[in-house]
């Protein structure tokens, strides 16, 4: 079963979007956590596409964070930054595999923070991606307009993340 609507991509899912996630910029971009949370949580399901065994620790760790809701402490945002670089590469390296995308993520991102016995899991997960092919294909039929989504999507992620992780870097961050 597709994991959209007929025609469209996953990005039509029906649940929020990144790029739904409000951002005041009078504010010093603040970003409305109900809504980040929300996006979150469906960012999670994109797990699923990629492989639902493979990336449960990763998907479970996301979804850990967001059910405590205190979910902004540096370790913690570092699962949207891998999802974030991970895509975005794969997506502008057509040639690449997702293995190989995740795994550079990985090693920009969350390796730093895990021990010598949750980095094997990590990169057991990495070594079985589905094949780049196969992963785009569920997320749409029509190739270009999953790339234009996942692009558009991808970017609100990246902005959010920068501006939380620009908040969690200033003094009044740290608890």
């Amino acid at each position: 079963m597709a994991a959209y609507p007929p025609g469209g991509t996953y990005f039509d899912n029906g649940k929020r979007s990144f790029t739904q996630v409000p951002m005041n910029a009078s504010k010093d971009n603040a970003i409305s956590t109900s809504e980040y949370l929300e996006a979150s949580e469906a960012l999670t399901g994109l797990f699923d596409v990629l492989g639902q065994t493979a990336f449960s620790p990763i998907k479970k760790d996301m979804i850990q964070n967001i059910k405590v809701y205190t979910g902004l402490t540096h370790g913690r945002l570092e699962g949207h930054d891998f999802t974030a670089r991970a895509l975005r590469r794969n997506l502008t390296q057509p040639n690449e595999e997702l293995s190989v995308s995740f795994r550079d993520a990985y090693g920009l991102t969350l390796k730093q923070y895990h021990s010598f016995i949750i980095k094997p899991i990590f990169s057991a997960a990495m070594s079985v991606c589905p094949y780049r092919k196969d992963f785009y294909g569920k997320l749409g039929d029509d190739e270009g307009r999953v790339k234009k989504d996942l692009d558009e999507w991808l970017r609100a992620l990246e902005e959010r993340v920068k501006v939380l992780n620009e908040f969690l870097a200033k003094p009044e961050a740290k608890w």
